[in-house]
């Protein structure tokens, strides 16, 4: 007797950015098809990454899965269109990738009786909307070590760890070369090349890097800025550097993998409120480069045993300090640290590891009907 797939929803608000979309895209792609059927929700269809997701050859539907809580007194009806939607399509379970507090989306699955699960991707804490969000989850995934500190009780028992994981074949060690880029990028070959891939929001502390750069007054050292470079807060950091040959803003790439070839140390600046799990430093780490970050949840679990590539946030001296130790590292020193990065991320942090883990949790949340 041939044995039913496991059915899952996998639900994100969009695909705009490739930064949780990568992983949604990652998981769904690894997932053993002949023992899960993954599909997909979304808000919507925009993105430049939706056209990666769409090669998956998985069903896509378009529905607003999370709604408004108000007008209250509506709030229930609404609430009758996301529950039939999870009943129609006799989903086994649902796993929520929506960053926000919301709850409707697992009132709905409990109501529908699915199991529901989500992924806390970020620090967001505090209101009681994070409460109710948790108790109607069958199961929370933590991705760093911060995390587990919300919970308790009832609640805690549901939480399970699993980092997000990188495809270690994609990103690995390459040749140093600036050819390709022709002239687009300005760099000698003595330079010293930092490199900071980054979605530019505020909390991300690309300014502190900015003027740790400007402050070490070294025409050799230069700032790379990859990432999508348009916004208000993006324009602060553009007039900051005005005249400022070393710092280059060079906007958002579909591989960055060249850019990890010619950078000497990549740098995470994030500000105080920190991270779920950055997976940009990741990347960089599995193509064998020095990753240098604040002190911050997400960041520090990812360079726990490199304490001498950890600074305090939003601290331009600490940051100095840092950088100006890995430019003057010796040769064989410099090398071995970077092995020893790509070597972390192969033990922690691979694609591999991520899908096991998952295809282990999905197959204990509906153990009791199948397994």
């Amino acid at each position: 007797m041939v044995q039913k797939k496991i059915k899952i929803l996998f639900t994100i608000p969009n695909f705009d950015t490739a930064g949780s979309g990568k992983v949604v895209y990652d998981l769904v792609s690894n997932l053993d098809r002949t023992i899960f059927e993954p599909e997909i929700c979304c808000f919507h269809d925009k993105g430049t990454f939706m056209d990666e997701i769409n090669t998956l050859q998985v069903k896509v539907y378009l529905f607003p899965f999370a709604i408004n809580y108000r007008p209250f007194f509506t709030f229930p009806f609404r609430l009758i269109k996301t529950i039939c939607f999870f009943r129609k399509y006799k989903f086994d379970i649902i796993h929520s990738w929506h960053w926000s507090s919301d709850f409707s989306e697992p009132l709905a699955a409990k109501l529908a009786g699915i199991p529901w699960v989500f992924t806390k991707k970020s620090m967001g804490w505090g209101n009681k909307a994070w409460k109710w969000r948790s108790s109607l989850s069958s199961k929370i995934i933590t991705i760093n070590s911060d995390m587990k500190s919300f919970y308790s009780g009832n609640t805690l028992k549901k939480v399970i760890a699993i980092p997000l994981g990188v495809n270690i074949s994609y990103y690995h060690p390459q040749f140093k070369s600036s050819e390709s880029f022709s002239e687009e990028i300005i760099i000698n070959e003595n330079d010293f090349v930092i490199v900071s891939i980054v979605n530019l929001i505020p909390v991300k502390g690309i300014e502190v890097l900015i003027n740790a750069v400007i402050e070490l007054e070294k025409p050799n050292i230069k700032l790379l800025i990859v990432g999508n470079d348009k916004g208000a807060y993006a324009n602060s950091l553009k007039i900051m550097t005005e005249g400022i040959d070393s710092i280059q803003f060079l906007g958002k790439k579909t591989d960055v993998r060249p850019y990890h070839a010619i950078a000497d140390v990549f740098v995470i600046p994030t500000l105080e409120l920190g991270e779920g799990l950055p997976v940009a430093p990741l990347e960089a780490m599995a193509s064998g480069k020095i990753v240098i970050g604040s002190n911050v949840s997400g960041v520090k679990d990812i360079l726990e045993p490199f304490p001498d590539c950890i600074f305090q946030p939003n601290n331009v001296e600490s940051l100095k300090e840092c950088l100006l130790r890995i430019q003057h590292m010796k040769q064989e020193e410099y090398k071995q640290l970077g092995k020893d990065m790509r070597s972390r991320v192969e033990r922690m942090y691979s694609i591999e590891s991520f899908i096991e883990s998952h295809t282990d949790l999905y197959k204990k949340m509906l153990s009791k009907n199948r397994y």
